[in-house]
């Protein structure tokens, strides 16, 4: 198994490998072993071939790995219970949860073999030396820095193995995408997403295991087309900008007739004169703090105003003590009277510094917040015995 580093780093060795040589890229790297078939040219040219068939669990089986294929509803522990594998470990080789939703044809990556299928590992065609191909392949990775992992061997069985060639099997870096993963190995894009069981937008994440299309025997097809990805553009840049008609045939000559006449211009009022002067408002906050709830008529009369424990309350206007009582849990309730039929109530304060009766004045100190509890003050502002909204009488 091997997976690549970023894109970058890798085009520029392959721009090096390519200055070094005439010969055309071999990308699986098995056209320098004598006389052994090379896949590098179906790599290159695969677009419509189809991918492998699995077995009955969903498993395709390589020599070098084996990876499985999700089904409609599949989670990936609901996969792992059906292949028999630990769930944990198949997440944490993935990249993902074990309760993931899989797309139906979603490939996930085995970190170990599991049981081969009736007729064993898919095998290369007769002649090639499937040991001697690997271990150059991962020799010639070891000098491109291409990370490599050991796997169990394949297991032998008695069947005639399937014949085939083994996909390249890609491992996705932070900020690669599978238009670039495409170009990268010169394959369709709608091919890699047929293969891998990508959704219609080709999205991809990092740590994901990507198969890369081979064609089959006989099997020709298109490589890698630019135009695919010609619609898509760099995470934000945004979308580009069509072309209006205009830019190419410009619109005839058209005299309009104005509706009217243009109006007179009058004079900007002076908002100095208008604007709410500091101290002007009817009533100011009896605690320093945030609203953090509002006013909503019914269920919350009044607002809640976080404050520390023992700060100030004030009153927020000039008025005399009309009650003090006690809410169930025995904590003290302040109610100020006001010019006409205001009143203000205080509640969830302590340490009080009035009584029934006393004349306060504005941002007179009439509480503190309690010291245990909730830090924070309920404040209702209420016209006779209507409640309103607090906020319509506070400064800004």
């Amino acid at each position: 198994m091997r997976h690549l580093p970023r894109h970058l780093a890798l085009g520029m060795g392959l721009a090096a490998g390519l200055a070094a040589c005439s010969q055309p890229l071999d990308i699986d790297m098995r056209g320098a072993f004598g006389d052994a078939p090379s896949t590098a040219a179906a790599a290159r040219t695969a677009s419509s071939s189809a991918r492998p068939q699995p077995d009955a669990r969903g498993i395709i089986s390589y020599p070098s790995y084996q990876v499985a294929v999700a089904r409609r509803g599949d989670t990936l522990a609901r996969l792992a219970t059906r292949i028999g594998t630990d769930a944990e470990e198949l997440a944490r080789f993935n990249g993902i949860q074990t309760g993931d939703i899989l797309r139906e044809g979603e490939i996930v990556a085995l970190p170990h073999r599991v049981a081969e299928p009736a007729g064993g590992p898919i095998q290369p065609p007769s002649g090639v030396d499937i040991a001697s191909v690997a271990g150059g392949a991962i020799a010639r990775a070891d000098a491109q820095r291409v990370q490599t992992t050991d796997l169990d061997p394949p297991r032998t069985t008695a069947a005639a193995p399937q014949a085939g060639a083994e996909p390249v099997r890609h491992r996705v870096e932070r900020g690669e995408s599978a238009f670039s993963i495409a170009r990268l190995y010169n394959v369709s894009v709608r091919n890699l997403a047929d293969w891998n069981g990508l959704g219609p937008d080709f999205a991809v994440r990092e740590g994901q295991y990507l198969l890369i299309p081979v064609a089959m025997p006989g099997e020709t097809a298109a490589p890698f087309d630019a135009r695919e990805t010609a619609t898509v553009t760099p995470p934000g840049s945004g979308s580009p900008t069509p072309t209006p008609p205009s830019a190419a045939r410009p619109l005839p000559a058209e005299e309009t007739k104005p509706a009217a006449a243009p109006a007179t211009p009058v004079a900007a009022p002076d908002l100095g004169q208008t604007e709410t002067r500091p101290g002007s408002a009817r009533m100011i906050q009896p605690v320093e703090g945030s609203i953090i709830r509002d006013y909503a008529k019914g269920r919350n009369d009044g607002i809640d105003i976080a404050a520390a424990p023992g700060a100030p309350v004030k009153a927020a206007d000039a008025g005399t003590v009309a009650a003090i009582t006690e809410d169930t849990n025995g904590i003290p309730i302040v109610v100020i009277r006001h010019q006409g039929s205001l009143l203000t109530v205080y509640s969830n304060v302590g340490a009080l510094n009035v009584k029934k009766g006393d004349t306060v004045a504005r941002g007179q100190k009439i509480a503190e917040i309690r010291r245990d509890g909730a830090a924070a003050l309920h404040f209702e502002v209420r016209d006779g015995f209507e409640s309103v909204d607090p906020n319509r009488y506070l400064a800004p």
